[in-house]
C-alpha cells in the first residue's frame, strides 16, 4: 500500500497573482450543462481544441476548434510524451450512526496506514473524541480527534482485522463530486476511474483521463507516442470555492504527490527530440510543476504539495494540457488560465457553454496548448 501519511511540505511557493481576485473567474453555466451520467462510451465525448500560443491579452487571437475526443489520435504526435495521474479512486464515502443514534456521513480525505485515516464527517453535530461510529453496519470506528487545517478533518480509527483499504472496497461508495446530484451506482464504480488507475488514494477522479479506452490507449501506442505516469491523490479539498477574493490568503490544500526518476527521465528524453510533453489533467500539472520547486528544475520528488498556480506563473515543463472544464471560482479555473491564457480560456468557455458542451467531471475535454505570452492582467 502507498504511504499516505504527510511529508516535508515545500514552502518555497511562486508568489500568487497578486492583481487577479476571485470575481475574476467567475463565469455564468446553466445548470444543465454540468454533466449528471458519463457518455454510453468514453471517448464519445466532445473535445474544444485550443492554441493559444502566440496569442496575447492584449490580442485573443486564439484558435478554437470544435471536435470530438478522437482527435487527440491526430493532435498528438510520435514524438510526444503523455503524462497519466495513475491514481486510483477509493470508495471513500461511508454512511453510519453515532452511539446517540444520530446519522453520520464520512469522507476520506486520507489513509493514514492500515488502521487510520483522516476525514471529512457530517452530522448534526460534530462527533467528540473517543466517540464510536458504527459505518454501514459493519466497520467500527473510534474518533481520535481533531486534525487538518483548522480542525476541519477528523482521525478516525478502523477496529477491524481488515486494513482500511479492504473495509472500503467492501462497504464504501464511490464519492461523486457535489455538484453530481444523485447517489452513486455500480456503473460509477468501472467509470468514475480511469482504464490506468493504479495506486489507491484519491477520493476524486482525475477526470481528463476518464476519455481514454483501451483502444484509444493501444491506436497511440501503435503510433509511438511514449507515456509515463504520475501520482496525485485528488483529495476533496479539489471541489472547495475560494473564499476570499484576495487570492494571496486562500490557503491552498495539501494533496500527496509522487514523480518518480523513470518519469523525469522520460520527459528530459521528450524535450532532447523536440517533442511536447502532453499533460492529462490538471493534477498532472500540478505534479510536474511541484517537483520543480525546490530547484528550478525537475526533479523526483514525493511529499505533500500546495502549489497554487494563476496566471503568470512560469510553466516549467509542460507544453500541452489535455483537461476538463472547471467550476467557477476554483483553483483548477486559475491553473488552465495561467495555462493558456485568462482573456484565451473565458472566451473558450463562453464559446463552450453557447456550443452547450458538458461540464465538469462526467463532461466534455479541453485541448490546451501553453501560451507564449506571461500575461499581467
Amino acid at each position: 500500500m502507498p504511504h499516505h501519511a504527510p511529508h516535508t511540505q515545500l514552502t518555497e511557493y511562486p508568489e500568487v497573482n497578486q492583481t487577479m481576485k476571485l470575481s475574476d473567474f467567475h463565469y455564468d453555466l446553466p445548470p444543465e450543462l454540468i454533466a449528471q451520467q458519463p457518455l454510453g462510451e468514453r471517448t464519445a465525448s466532445r473535445l474544444l481544441q485550443i492554441d493559444s500560443a502566440g496569442t496575447s491579452t492584449d490580442d485573443s487571437t486564439a484558435k478554437i476548434v470544435d471536435g470530438v475526443f478522437a482527435d487527440v489520435l491526430s493532435l498528438i504526435q510520435p514524438n510526444d510524451l503523455l503524462v497519466f495521474n495513475d491514481t486510483r479512486v477509493i470508495p471513500a464515502r461511508l454512511f453510519g450512526i453515532k452511539e446517540t443514534g444520530g446519522k453520520v456521513e464520512v469522507l476520506v480525505e486520507r489513509v493514514l496506514d492500515d488502521h487510520t485515516l483522516l476525514a471529512h464527517i457530517r452530522a448534526s453535530k460534530s462527533p467528540k473524541a473517543d466517540t464510536l461510529l458504527t459505518l454501514e453496519e459493519n466497520i467500527q470506528a473510534k474518533v481520535l480527534g481533531r486534525a487538518g487545517q483548522n480542525g476541519s478533518l477528523f482521525k478516525l480509527e478502523f477496529v477491524d482485522d481488515l486494513t482500511v483499504l479492504q473495509l472500503l472496497e467492501q462497504y464504501g461508495h464511490i464519492p461523486l463530486p457535489p455538484y453530481i446530484e444523485r447517489t452513486d451506482s455500480d456503473d460509477d464504480k468501472e467509470r468514475y476511474q480511469t482504464v490506468f488507475a493504479d495506486k489507491p488514494g484519491a477520493v476524486a477522479a482525475p477526470t481528463a483521463g476518464l476519455h481514454f479506452d483501451d483502444g484509444i490507449m493501444q491506436a497511440l501506442k501503435e503510433k509511438g507516442v511514449a507515456m509515463a505516469h504520475v501520482t496525485l491523490h485528488v483529495g476533496a479539498g479539489t471541489f472547495q470555492p475560494v473564499k476570499t477574493d484576495d487570492l494571496t490568503e486562500h490557503v491552498m490544500h495539501a494533496e500527496y504527490v509522487e514523480v518518480n526518476a523513470e518519469t523525469c527521465d522520460a520527459i528530459e528524453a521528450c524535450h532532447q527530440r523536440g517533442g511536447r510533453v502532453v499533460a492529462v489533467g490538471t493534477t498532472t500539472v500540478r505534479s510536474l510543476e511541484s517537483a520543480c520547486v525546490k530547484t528550478g528544475k525537475l526533479e523526483p520528488f514525493s511529499g505533500d504539495t500546495r502549489l497554487f498556480i494563476t496566471p503568470g506563473y512560469e510553466f516549467k515543463v509542460v507544453d500541452v494540457l489535455l483537461t476538463n472544464f472547471h467550476l467557477p471560482g476554483s483553483t483548477l479555473l486559475m491553473l488552465v488560465s495561467a495555462f493558456a491564457g485568462y482573456e484565451t480560456i473565458f472566451e473558450a468557455y463562453r464559446f463552450a457553454v453557447e456550443k452547450k458542451y458538458r461540464f465538469f467531471s462526467y463532461g466534455d475535454a479541453m485541448f490546451l496548448t501553453k501560451s507564449n505570452f506571461s500575461e499581467s492582467v
